[in-house]
């Protein structure tokens, strides 16, 4: 029977294509330079919103605190520049006060370096942090773009000058709102980025991605330096909550050692604490550190201290000359200093490290092997072979419909050993993740709830195939809506899982890359389903009709179709390889944007 495939392309489609839609979310980058936003109409003249600061002077690193007031307002786009030059780029980075409203964006080279709404509830009023870079220009002016309504709004507002100590101010003096913020510094400050300069031959580095610049705004960095009976450790890394390691005898969180640096009021606070299962860490009343140093700069937390290779004074203190798996994680923090679940897997190292020992350069690994493995069955099965095998079946069954293989057609044992393929590939994915978690997992969302409806119509599938009826039995044409409607449903559902499952943090694929590439795949295998379907139409377009002594003479679908054997053919390899290629991409994130090779550098 002939089920009508163009309506069905549309209708997956469909599907698909809303189940990855976006939504509006005040990530405005395109107006980075101009600060105008993509709206109709012209910006308002006269201002109804201001900005103030607490503060007319500032040193690199310290701190500002810039409100922004008014009437109720949308949208909102704040940056600090160059006074003199307030066509140059947005100087420093910024630190969010309330992350329910606001949100950081990175504008040019400098991360965190604007900040914006994260949704149209109507605001009066707007609090964050500038941090002052190393670099400052002698005078910073804070610029915001307002929206009262999508077609009312304000551009650049100008707000209030700092300057550097001792520079004359290029406007008038600035009557601060409230009291300047003390710019005095902590016992120690650390003025410049980490180095790794001594990676693998002073120090055991950890760094993610490999080799990367600790002063990068997308480095995590963290390095142990043997000094005596001691270690001096630091630790860097793109955060505005909280950076984390902790030394561990196994690759689950547990009774391990932790070591925390969270930003609280736009200040480190560097402790210890001990992790017990995957519950909050339990802060240590006594901290067993030593030259504690922080800093708080273009985007990246860094924190150091030191402490001795042996604690025994300290209860829940590890001791450093012994080999520990090594966890690294960062997250988000409450104002208070409450820290949250890290955003993404911690990175982990992919076997037992001795930080005492031979100085190295390592990586880790932000997706259990597990899990990998998972995620790489589950594309191979819903990307390539079950793909394939419902176009052979759709559309090949007259052009092989004479040729054999195992005493039966070959259309019919090409799809049916992809199909069974595909639920082997299914079932041996679908058990992995249980056998990582130990059981069922409450952070993967709606995930696991549709997988487990994958396997289920998977399995149903051939068995249900196991019962059909012969070709002319009355009950065919209703196994055969059924047979479709089950594969359908399956592969809707398997696609829409993959989308949820690409960014969940245990596997950690490049974002939006993967979620651009799941699309792709969509619409190339929608596009070749309609291609093939329009062929089709077109060759039972060239049926022909002869009346002859009133006996119709029709030319039959099947020599119809077999007109078209070559185009069918080399559709069916031009699809197949583009698949591979879609497969090939997939596999190649999860193996390299989420596993670092590790390098080891023998201390010479």
């Amino acid at each position: 029977m002939e089920l009508p495939g163009f309506a069905v392309a549309v209708w997956m489609f469909g599907c698909l294509y809303a189940s990855v839609v976006g939504y509006p979310n005040g990530k405005v980058r395109e107006a980075c330079s101009s600060m105008v936003p993509c709206h109709s109409g012209s910006p308002q003249l006269s201002p109804e919103h201001t900005i103030t600061v607490n503060g007319t002077e500032f040193k690199p690193g310290d701190n500002i605190e810039v409100h922004l007031s008014g009437p109720d307002f949308e949208g909102f786009f704040i940056q600090a520049r160059d006074a003199e030059h307030l066509d140059r780029p947005a100087v420093g980075s910024f630190v969010l006060a309330d992350r329910r409203r606001s949100q950081l964006l990175t504008c040019g080279r400098t991360k965190n370096s604007a900040v914006s709404h994260t949704s149209k509830a109507k605001k009066k009023d707007i609090k964050v942090y500038w941090i002052a870079p190393e670099a400052a220009p002698k005078h910073i002016q804070f610029l915001a773009t307002v929206v009262k309504k999508y077609r009312i709004f304000w551009v650049k507002i100008p707000g209030p000058v700092v300057s550097q100590p001792d520079v004359l101010s290029p406007t008038p003096p600035l009557h601060a709102t409230s009291e300047a913020v003390s710019t005095s510094q902590p016992v120690s400050y650390i003025s410049k980025p980490f180095s790794a300069s001594g990676c693998g031959i002073t120090k055991f580095c950890i760094r993610n991605p490999t080799n990367c610049d600790p002063g990068s705004a997308s480095c995590f960095f963290l390095s142990f330096q043997q000094e005596g009976s001691s270690v001096f450790i630091e630790m860097s890394g793109p955060s505005e909550g909280y950076l984390a390691f902790a030394l561990s005898q196994d690759q689950w969180m547990g009774g391990d050692d932790a070591y925390l640096c969270v930003n609280v009021d736009h200040h480190v606070h560097v402790s210890t604490a001990h992790l017990k299962e995957r519950s909050h860490p339990l802060l240590d009343s006594e901290n067993a550190l030593e030259d504690v140093s922080w800093r708080l700069a273009d985007g990246l937390l860094q924190c150091s201290f030191r402490r001795g290779i042996r604690l025994p004074a300290y209860k829940g203190r590890f001791n450093l000359d012994t080999s520990y798996y090594i966890f690294l994680a960062d997250g988000e923090a409450s104002e208070g200093g409450l820290i949250y679940k890290h955003r993404r897997q911690p990175l982990v190292t992919n076997g037992l490290c001795n930080v005492t020992g031979l100085p190295q350069d390592i990586g880790g690994s932000r997706a259990p092997r597990l899990i990998k493995a998972h995620g790489a069955l589950m594309f191979v099965a819903w990307i390539t072979t079950v793909s394939i095998g419902v176009i052979v079946a759709r559309f090949f069954k007259p052009v092989w419909s004479h040729s054999f293989l195992f005493g039966k057609e070959l259309w019919f044992q090409v799809h049916r050993m992809l199909m069974l393929t595909t639920v082997m590939l299914t079932s041996i994915s679908f058990v992995l993740p249980f056998v990582y978690r130990g059981g069922w997992s409450q952070q993967a969302g709606f995930h696991p709830y549709l997988g487990c409806a994958v396997m289920a119509l998977s399995i149903f599938q051939p068995l249900m195939a196991g019962f059909r009826p012969s070709r002319h039995a009355p009950r065919r044409q209703l196994f055969n809506w059924f047979h479709w409607s089950t594969g359908t449903t399956a592969r809707i559902l398997a696609v829409v899982t993959m989308f949820l499952g690409m960014d969940l943090p245990a596997l950690d694929l490049p974002d939006p890359w993967d979620t651009y590439a799941m699309i792709g795949f969509v619409a190339w295998h929608v596009g070749t389903d309609v291609l093939l379907e329009i062929h089709s139409y077109c060759l039972v377009r060239k049926v022909e009709v002869i009346e002859d002594d009133r006996v119709q003479i029709l030319q039959s679908l099947t020599s119809a179709e077999a007109e078209g054997r070559l185009f069918k053919q080399i559709v069916l390899t031009i699809y197949v390889c583009g698949n591979l290629v879609f497969l090939v991409a997939f596999l190649i994130a999860i193996n390299q944007g989420v596993c670092v090779k590790e390098e080891t550098v023998a201390h010479t």
